[in-house]
């Protein structure tokens, strides 16, 4: 049982505190409490580090932190001349309203500085995009955010960005595991006093310069100065980061009736109104769309607590109030900022949308309408961040509209993250422009859906936490990889992309071919008329992703789509 052996090593070492040895005596008579703490070392995923607070290397704790960011300030040093751009290496750290986000930031900056790498650490909590905006702004080496963004309150997370200010992408991420894992013990991992960090100035405070300086870029992307800014918002921070840089941009730019949640405004790491803090779910809407009703608001906006993703509700034609989905929202968006750079002579010729491989495909369509090339990555922004850099570098493209269907959305480029303060922005903006037309945002998207085609998106979740829930998920995925259904009542798979091999499979011509992108365990099945079902293991959560999209002539069509994909995924994972 390799994982008592770790549990023992824990108790026995030197380096662990009182308190620590203290919480893991408590479950001494709790083998499978210990299992689940011990199985294996917190990961790297699409977000980065996640995972319940505790003690414990499957935890998230003082010591998994710090060893995460042993194992970083060493590649940072390795990695060298390569990264500095201003005579010295140096990290900045943010964090956002989480139990343990405070000290484990400042656990970060005490490693960092003990390695001789300048930490530049926020004064107090702040949203991840402005992180990506300081790492780039401050020519720093790296930068860490210390969140589990949109997860429930017992967890927490540490997120690695790289120079360029987007997160660690796999060739870069692989290598700072490297380093983790050949750190065996914690008196391994380097610190220096408080105030002797200060004193050799390895830590740095920041705050409203950088403030400041976001702030101006973000509004520098509003598109349209003539709307209804007397437009009637209602916003919510879910108790995180975006609450005071949201309201900021909107009041400067001079709309007048923002409604702020007044339950939901504070910081509150037990997140004790909503729970799981998730605009992707209608129910973390339910005291905003109290507020609407009460004042007759005409948007209503949530962002998660690190502020990087951003949900939002609208009126239908039947006077309700409903969540758009991240695909809507993001089809909403993309129209109205191509449009009207189009309408400015704004747009090149190489202009490019970013999206994921399980965003749908409506967002290529509306980019052809406009002349770009639209380009999928795997799911994870980092992963746009990344094509972003490399369109940068080679001139081949420039970007116009990155987003994925999980609520993350991006213009711009001095941030290389979703951006929940420019969406924000600019969902209000749009809004604001529509009412000025004597239409909704839901109006828009009916308009939208009849003008491109109707797209209908869902997303299934199944829990499997723990070692049998990772075989159960890697059971299925084993499943549907070797055995799948090729055909689903008058829909027929045309196409498998297998993204953990890398190969693309057209069922009709019985030929393989290779997909440049890297490796990751989701299979994605497209049907003849253009609808697919895409499965994935979440890089963050206990959990299995299934993805689906049907498309039609008209609403009812695809939503029949929708549903007979559903029922057969459905059984055939039952079975």
């Amino acid at each position: 049982m390799y994982y008592m052996d770790k549990y023992n090593s824990w108790l026995q070492s030197k380096v662990v505190d009182n308190e620590t040895k203290e919480e893991l005596l408590s479950i001494k008579d709790n083998k499978s409490e210990i299992e689940d703490r011990f199985y294996k070392d917190l990961e790297f995923g699409t977000g980065g580090l996640r995972g319940k607070i505790g003690a414990g290397t499957n935890r998230m704790n003082k010591y998994t932190v710090s060893r995460a960011t042993q194992g970083l300030a060493e590649f940072i040093k390795d990695s060298g001349q390569l990264i500095i751009d201003n005579g010295e290496l140096s990290c900045v750290i943010a964090y956002d309203s989480r139990y343990k986000s405070a000290e484990f930031a400042k656990e970060a900056a005490l490693v960092l500085a003990a390695n001789g790498i300048k930490a530049y650490l926020f004064e107090s909590l702040r949203p991840t995009p402005e992180l990506s905006f300081a790492v780039r702004h401050l020519k720093a080496s790296a930068g860490i955010v210390i969140t589990a963004s949109h997860n429930p309150p017992e967890y927490n997370g540490y997120k690695a960005y790289w120079f360029d200010g987007g997160q660690l992408v796999p060739h870069v991420a692989n290598k700072v595991i490297e380093k983790v894992n050949g750190i065996k013990d914690f008196s391994c991992v380097k610190t220096i006093d408080e105030d002797e960090a200060f004193e050799k100035k390895l830590i740095a405070i920041i705050g409203k310069e950088i403030d400041d300086l976001y702030i101006e870029r973000v509004k520098s992307l509003s598109i349209l100065e003539d709307v209804d800014k007397d437009i009637k918002i209602i916003y919510t921070p879910l108790h995180g980061t975006g609450n005071i840089p949201v309201r900021r941009v909107l009041k400067e730019l001079g709309y007048k009736n923002v409604h702020v949640v007044k339950e939901q405004e504070l910081p509150d790491p037990s997140f004790s109104t909503v729970g799981y803090p998730n605009p992707e779910d209608p129910k973390a809407f339910k005291l905003s769309i109290e507020l609407a009703e009460k004042v007759g608001g005409d948007i209503i906006l949530g962002t998660d607590p690190d502020c990087d993703r951003v949900g939002a509700v609208v009126k239908d034609n039947r006077g309700e109030y409903i969540v758009l989905s991240g695909n809507q929202t993001g089809a909403l968006l993309l129209n109205y900022v191509l449009s009207n750079r189009q309408k400015k002579n704004l747009l090149p010729s190489n202009g490019v949308v970013i999206k994921t491989v399980v965003t749908s495909e409506l967002g290529r369509v509306i980019g052809s309408h406009y002349g770009l090339e639209t380009i999928d990555t795997l799911t994870g922004f980092k992963f746009i961040g990344e094509k972003m850099k490399e369109y940068e570098e080679t001139g081949e493209y420039s970007f116009q509209f990155g987003y994925e269907e999980s609520f993350g959305y991006l213009t711009g480029t001095f941030v290389r993250d979703k951006d929940a303060v420019i969406a924000s922005m600019l969902i209000c903006e749009m809004a604001a422009y529509y009412k000025k037309l004597g239409m909704s945002l839901y109006d828009a998207l009916t308009e939208l859906y009849d003008r491109f085609g109707y797209y209908i998106e869902d997303l299934h979740s199944i829990n499997l936490e723990g070692i049998e829930g990772k075989k159960k998920i890697d059971s299925i995925m084993d499943s549907f990889r070797n055995n799948y259904p090729t055909k689903i009542d008058d829909l027929k798979i045309s196409i498998v992309n297998d993204y953990r091999a890398g190969i693309s499979y057209d069922c009709y011509s019985d030929k393989e071919s290779s997909i440049d992108l890297p490796r990751e365990n989701v299979m994605k099945y497209v049907f003849d008329e253009g609808s697919w079902y895409a499965l994935r293991p979440s890089g963050t959560e206990p959990k299995l992703k299934i993805y689906i999209s049907a498309n039609g002539r008209n609403h009812e069509e695809a939503y029949g789509k929708l549903k007979a994909i559903e029922k057969a995924v459905k059984e055939r994972i039952d079975n």
